[in-house]
């Protein structure tokens, strides 16, 4: 142990140097050689300190697995340096001081700044040096503190304290420097050793503070991201002291804290705002700030909240009801899978073990044997059911748990991850006779997750734990009775009474509602239990006062039960109409049965009064008309609104009905009666909500028929021209089904006169439907509703995309939207948002679509260009938009040929490109660029796109090539192109188009070579069949003259020969004229062999040799 605190001071010990004197060649040489090298200062020569230090740091930056040891290496020379030795040395050895060690250990860390970001070696110093201030700094307290000194006693002047006031003196002094590499080094050192130490010198304190923050602003990440490392751990602390006083920059004038959250939302850098996420002090203050990064543009960021910030932030029941829902909507929703699954582990894993925690029954520790020390107790992780149910209730499954909301997706994501609760939860009586809103979520959620997966060992597990189809069916009916019950309770219920069976009507329809849901799931092959539901799904659709929502899934239900067959969607339809014609009776019934009794009631009091009271004075009788008249009034006012009440809930059943259906209208009479009974009066209503409803439901059934939608798509138009912004909403939604369920209503007529001859052809017209569509679309696209732009443009984009309706002046409206510097013309988020997508999914699937873009791109930036002359001087528009070089990039990238769908194959193989769609849009730019209207920003611009352009071969517009050439050439004569980029870019586009016409004129001149061989073959060919011909009649006649002089034998061999087969002789004469010359006699000398004696033969062979011969 060493003793006291060494009180040597620094000394200049005698230190002998070389002679500085040098030869002129010897200066002379050293300068030539130091020319590109920065000038090295005088360090003083070697001690065995300094090789003992830099030993150790260079043991240091090997690997870190040595650094304890060289911490306690580093340590003791320390010692010796700084503390009087107890015991005599007993070798003489050199003597240093604490400066000496500090000099050396200061010139160490110096060295440390030039390393680059990249090289591990630094970040290894950094650790170590942070590590050996920190063990330093704990022994020396431990020497230097009393016995008896108080722990929050104000630590003593040490020598580790006094080194790491030197050491962030130095960095405090380079934390200015032009070397981002530098700057780097001094932040990451300085704010290694503030998150390391316990404390730190006063005078430094506001000092370091006042750096790190000025680095806040450094134009590096890498630099912000080390000064938020060192300012999360001030956050807390740098509040209540004062700022520096001889400082005049504005950024001291708030808090640390205040400042760190200004950049957590506002820096650029992803890196930035993830380490002060994960640095920042969880306070209720940083709490709001620390959560909006779920939001974050950056992918790591998001999943750093929800992979480490929210599992170590505690309980989750402290965050309020709208932090957990929109938390776990924004996550599972998130587009990075990564950030999917990081929300899906702290749902099924962090959340309910904190609500699981509070259920199980607390275990004691176990105390160890013989005294020992306690033991934790083992952690209990089986499931619980209170626990599930908890945490449902803490997500508010009544407003989450729809089909829109995040609950079922949350479930979703907690059974694929949790196998031990989907096995320990189990549906017995108890179960479905205590049911709860949470409860029933977690039957219709495992019902549904195990129904849907491909094992079958899950769908086994469902069948054995949900009951039987006929037993569900009385669950069922017990839950839509109280359901029925509870509604009818509200009317006649008020306070706070009211708000409670209100309330609890809420829950019962959720419960319903997830019942209905298992019921789509379940097996109706077993008949008792398809007709126990079919009964239960006409009463329940019967019932005036069952809710909408659970109406819509009674009829889903309805559907599934009678079968999916012709014959079942038949008797679908059937047993809806007659639920609708029996709630209507129901309703209209009860007010006509009390019309009646008011009537004959009212009819018995006038005859005995005007019986028995002929004699009323007139003032009486007029007060009794009036008060009659305002009662009638009231009577006719409560008809009114129960009619409309009874017409929404028929035309709600009906809507529900059309859209399980798929028949055609016409050949399905119970729909063709529901639609002139119902649906067309409706239309036809004064009444708003009635007419709406209606027109969905003639939208749904103009679905269903093609001559139905002929028919009536002009009144929707009509709808959409004279309605309000909800009912053109409407409109247009049923529009542009109709167009896409029968694309044919769009396409040109065909007209025939009585003039037109038979054989004349037809002319074909436009469709007289297209006009008006495209007018009413164009309107809605510049609609001042921003709800009705965004259905528009979604309509829109459907439509362009299948090809259903293709008008270029609709796609320029698009693309003006899409890229308009005007904030009013820019349209919506929403309407921005389908863009996004739109335009290059557009462009990119077909090079139809990409012409089509293509041919718009010279109007719209000539549009764009006015646009942003005239918003020149205006900031504000500008400065959000992305400017023309950006619209330039964008268009010719969606309308590049090689990013086209299909191009880029599965295994890298670049597909077939042809490059008509540039080749097109670089014709139109020349065309541009060559008339006297272009201007020069305009021409400078289109010389620009047209750089950009691909120069690629095209099959199907092969002319472009040539005509492009002579275009360019062109716009190269007139000098219309006078800065250097420009002639540049039209250079380069001429050698591309002169290369592409050199390669297709060698091409055609192999198209024409290969054609002349082609026709000489061909005449060829001819020459050798009028020779085959010629030889084939000599032969002939030789072997019939031969056949007279020969004997019988020999006659039966030739004619044997010559009629044996007569495809046969035509192919050995074929294959004798295809021969050599010189092959031939070898084929005829075959027969030579046997008839060499007969002259006539021999004849024949020399007649047919010199025949060959000549030819």
């Amino acid at each position: 142990m060493p003793g006291r605190v060494s009180n040597k001071s620094a000394r200049s010990s005698a230190v002998s140097r070389k002679s500085s004197v040098q030869t002129l060649n010897s200066r002379s040489a050293s300068t030539r050689a130091s020319t590109n090298s920065a000038e090295i200062p005088d360090e003083g020569l070697d001690s065995t300190l300094r090789k003992r230090i830099c030993s150790i740091f260079a043991d240091a930056q090997r690997s870190a697995a040595t650094h304890r040891k060289s911490v306690i290496s580093l340590r003791k020379v320390q010692e010796f340096c700084c503390y009087e030795p107890t015991k005599p040395r007993k070798h003489a050895e050199e003597d240093f001081d604490e400066d000496d060690f500090t000099r050396e250990i200061v010139r160490c860390v110096a060295r440390i700044l030039v390393i680059k970001k990249s090289e591990p070696v630094g970040d290894r110093l950094v650790r170590f040096l942070g590590s050996f201030l920190k063990h330093g700094t704990e022994k020396d307290n431990e020497i230097n503190r009393p016995v008896d000194a108080d722990e929050a006693e104000i630590f003593p002047e040490t020598p580790s304290s006094r080194l790491t006031s030197s050491i962030i003196t130095l960095l405090l002094q380079l934390l200015p420097s032009k070397d981002k590499v530098v700057r780097f080094r001094c932040t990451q050192i300085i704010s290694f050793i503030i998150n390391t130490l316990d404390f730190i010198d006063d005078e430094l304190f506001d000092y370091i503070r006042l750096g790190l923050l000025k680095r806040l602003r450094d134009k590096e990440s890498s630099v912000r991201v080390q000064a938020v490392h060192g300012l999360g751990r001030l956050a807390g602390e740098g509040d209540a002291q004062a700022e520096a006083e001889d400082s005049d920059d504005d950024d001291t004038a708030t808090g640390v804290l205040e400042k760190l959250l200004e950049v957590l939302q506002n820096d650029p850098s992803g890196d930035v705002r993830r380490t002060l996420l994960l640095n920042l002090p969880l306070t209720p203050t940083t709490l709001p700030y620390l959560l909006e990064r779920a939001r974050d543009v950056d992918g790591a960021t998001r999943r750093a909240l929800y992979a480490r910030l929210l599992p170590a932030l505690g309980d989750f029941r402290h965050l309020s009801l709208t932090h957990r829902e929109k938390l776990l909507r924004w996550g599972l929703r998130d587009r990075d899978d990564a950030v999917r699954k990081a929300t899906a582990r702290l749902f099924r894993e962090r959340w309910i073990e904190d609500v699981a925690t509070s259920h199980r029954p607390a275990i004691e520790p176990i105390e160890g044997e013989a005294g020992g020390a306690v033991k934790e107790p083992p952690v209990d992780a089986s499931p619980s059911y209170e626990g599930l149910l908890e945490l449902l209730e803490r997500i508010d499954i009544v407003n989450s748990g729809g089909e829109t909301g995040i609950a079922l997706e949350a479930m979703r994501e907690f059974w694929d991850g949790r196998p031990d609760y989907c096995d320990a939860i189990t549906f017995d009586d108890a179960f479905w006779n205590e049911l709860t809103p949470e409860s029933t979520f977690i039957a219709r959620t495992l019902n549904g997750y195990c129904r849907s997966s491909d094992d079958s060992r899950l769908v086994a597990l469902i069948e054995d734990k949900m009951p039987e189809v006929t037993r569900f069916g009385y669950l069922l009916q017990a839950q839509i009775s109280a359901l029925i019950e509870q509604v009818k309770k509200i009317a006649t219920a008020e306070g706070e009474e009211g708000a409670e069976v209100e309330e609890d009507t809420v829950q019962l329809e959720f419960v319903v509602e997830q019942m209905l849901q298992i019921a789509l799931t379940l097996d109706y092959s077993d008949e008792i239990g398809r007709r126990k539901m079919s009964s239960l799904m006409r009463e329940s659709l019967a019932a005036p006062e069952l809710p909408e929502e659970s109406t819509k899934l009674v009829v889903e239900v309805l559907r599934c039960v009678c079968g999916g067959y012709e014959a079942g969607e038949r008797e679908f339809c059937e047993v809806v109409l007659e639920a609708i014609a029996e709630v209507h009776d129901t309703i209209m019934g009860e007010d006509a049965a009390k019309d009646d009794g008011d009537d004959s009631f009212h009819s018995a009091v006038s005859e005995l009064s005007d019986d028995e009271m002929p004699a009323k004075g007139k003032k009486g009788k007029k007060n009794d008309d009036d008060s009659e008249l305002s009662e009638q009034q009231e009577v006719d006012e409560e008809k009114a609104i129960k009619e409309i009440m009874v017409n929404m809930k028929c035309l709600h059943i009906a809507q529900c009905m059309l859209q399980n259906v798929q028949c055609n209208l016409e050949q399905n009479s119970h729909l063709v009666t529901m639609l002139n009974n119902l649906v067309v009066p409706a239309v036809r209503s004064q009444e708003a909500p009635i007419r709406e409803r209606g027109l969905l439901c003639l939208g749904l059934c103009c679905l269903l028929g093609k001559n139905l939608a002929s028919e009536n798509l002009t009144l929707f138009l009509h709808c959409f021209a004279r309605g309000h912004p909800a009912l053109q909403i409407i409109s247009l939604q049923i529009i542009t089904d109709i167009l896409t369920a029968h694309p044919t209503l769009l396409s040109p007529t065909t007209a025939i006169t009585s003039t037109t001859p038979p054989s004349s052809p037809s002319k074909s017209t436009t469709s007289p439907l297209l006009p008006p569509v495209i007018k009413a679309f164009r309107k809605a696209l510049k609609h001042t509703d921003p709800n009705v732009q965004s259905t528009a443009t979604l309509s829109l984009s459907k439509l362009l995309l299948s090809r259903t309706l293709l008008d270029s002046s609709l796609l320029h409206s698009l693309l003006l939207t899409y890229f308009s510097p005007h904030p009013e013309q820019r349209g919506n988020a929403a309407t921005r948002q389908t863009l996004t997508y739109f335009l290059p999914v557009f462009t990119r699937s077909r090079p139809e679509n990409a012409e089509l873009v293509g041919g718009l791109v010279v109007p719209l930036l000539r549009e764009l260009l006015n646009a942003q002359e005239e918003a020149e001087d205006d900031e504000e528009v500008l400065g959000e938009w992305v400017g023309l070089n950006g619209v330039v990039a964008q268009l010719c990238d969606w309308t590049d040929p090689r990013r086209g769908v299909g191009m880029e194959r599965g295994d890298g193989v670049q597909g077939e490109v042809d490059g008509a769609v540039h080749l097109l849009l670089a014709s139109n730019l020349l065309a541009r660029i060559v008339t006297s209207a272009c201007s020069r920003e305009e021409r400078k611009m289109l010389v620009g796109v047209l750089g950009k352009c691909a120069v690629l071969p095209s099959k199907t517009r092969g002319e472009l090539v040539r005509g492009n050439l002579e275009a360019v050439r062109e716009v190269l004569d007139s000098k219309v192109a006078l800065d250097a980029s420009a002639r540049n870019a039209l250079g380069k586009m001429e050698s591309a188009l002169q290369r592409l016409v050199d390669k297709m004129r060698e091409e055609e001149q192999t198209v024409v070579v290969s054609g002349v061989e082609a026709d000489a073959e061909v005449t060829e060919t001819e020459e050798r069949a009028g020779r085959r011909s010629k030889s084939a009649r000599s032969s002939e006649e030789a072997i019939a003259n031969f056949s007279d002089a020969t004997p019988d034998a020999e006659s039966t061999k030739f004619e044997n020969l010559g009629h044996e087969d007569a495809e046969g002789a035509e192919t050995m004469v074929v294959e004798t004229v295809n021969m050599k010359t010189e092959k031939v006699p070898l084929r005829v000398g075959n027969e030579r062999n046997s008839l060499a004696d007969d002259s006539a033969v021999q004849s024949l062979l020399e007649s047919w040799d010199s025949e060959v011969s000549e030819d």
